[in-house]
């Protein structure tokens, strides 16, 4: 899209020196750098969102253990870790309880790591790039349309779909994650999970999904966007150029992911609890209410504040790096 003063182009990182509108927050910054569409870097955001799946799958396997209320024993870590030597497991069988998920998370079997990791790589992938796309779309098809809508509107559409996607997934990977359950691997939980409840209860707890996924990245996408407005730019004749345009998208991530995280925390406990009890989510709810109180809403908080904001966090880092370095050596070539 031309600005419409000094024949200047918008891009998806910072609006030129115009009134023009770019995204959801309309302060106006000098351009820094070229042009960078979301459309020509679709493979950018599928490797970060791959690298963030795999470095994070032990802490999403915590978060799961601490938010669906799974007992780790001493019983299930000696099992886990069958090959260690007695000093080792006596070592560990001394460690705070509290430590215990973090101990699991790390400790084999890696029941359905390879199903969550590419689950994870496609969902979150999809959801960054389709979100950045749909807004450019939007923008250049719209021109006039409110900014907050084609913010909020892509995310929300895309993080809906693939949440209903890979629902089944999504609960087959976290009932692996009992401690006590003898399930092998997703394929076996998906046949237990149909054969008890249905077909349909493989899709149980989408409600408390789309909740909870829903307002974490449009939460998560609109906090990038916002830190990406009100962060200084980089001077492009600063000799380090490379290393602060990472700094800055550091601190953007990292804002982006707490923010996504700390928000949602209360309807993954609900979502975990309804896989653990398929109770319907009001059922659940009350549920929660009566064993634990309100409490319930911080239950595996610091958890997933490690588990969700990281991964998120990450996956915004790693996109920014990877085109980064893509655009800076066809620059060079």
């Amino acid at each position: 899209l031309s600005c419409k003063s000094e024949n200047k182009v918008k891009t998806s990182i910072q609006c030129c020196n115009c009134n023009t509108i770019v995204g959801l927050f309309p302060n106006c910054k000098e351009m820094v750098g070229s042009k960078i569409a979301a459309k020509d870097h679709p493979y950018e955001y599928l490797c970060a969102s791959a690298m963030a799946a795999s470095i994070n799958y032990p802490l999403w396997r915590a978060s799961a253990v601490g938010q669906s209320g799974f007992r780790v024993t001493q019983a299930s870590l000696q099992k886990g870790l069958y090959g260690s030597s007695g000093t080792a497991r006596l070592v560990m069988s001394s460690l705070p309880s509290s430590v215990a998920p973090y101990l699991h998370a790390f400790a084999p079997p890696y029941k359905g790591m390879m199903a969550t990791i590419l689950g994870m790589t496609w969902a979150r992938g999809a959801i960054f790039w389709g979100s950045d796309r749909g807004r450019e779309f939007l923008q250049e098809r719209f021109p006039t349309l409110h900014p907050g809508i084609s913010t909020l509107l892509p995310p929300f559409v895309v993080s809906v779909l693939v949440q209903c996607i890979n629902q089944p997934v999504v609960r087959a990977s976290i009932t692996l994650q009992n401690p006590e359950s003898e399930l092998a691997n997703v394929r076996a939980a998906v046949r237990y999970i149909a054969g008890k409840y249905g077909v349909r209860g493989l899709w149980h707890g989408t409600s408390a999904g789309i909740l909870k996924t829903v307002p974490k990245y449009c939460t998560a996408i609109v906090v990038k966007d916002y830190m990406e407005q009100i962060l200084p730019p980089v001077e492009q004749s600063s000799p380090t150029y490379d290393s602060d345009r990472l700094w800055r998208s550091a601190t953007k991530s990292a804002a982006a992911g707490v923010a996504g995280a700390a928000l949602t925390n209360p309807l993954d406990v609900i979502r975990n609890e309804m896989f653990k009890t398929n109770l319907s989510l009001m059922d659940t709810v009350v549920h929660l209410r009566k064993e634990l109180g309100w409490r319930f809403i911080m239950r595996g908080m610091g958890k997933n504040l490690v588990a969700v904001s990281i991964p998120v966090a990450s996956t915004i880092f790693f996109t920014d790096a990877l085109i980064q370095f893509t655009t800076t050596s066809v620059k060079n070539e």
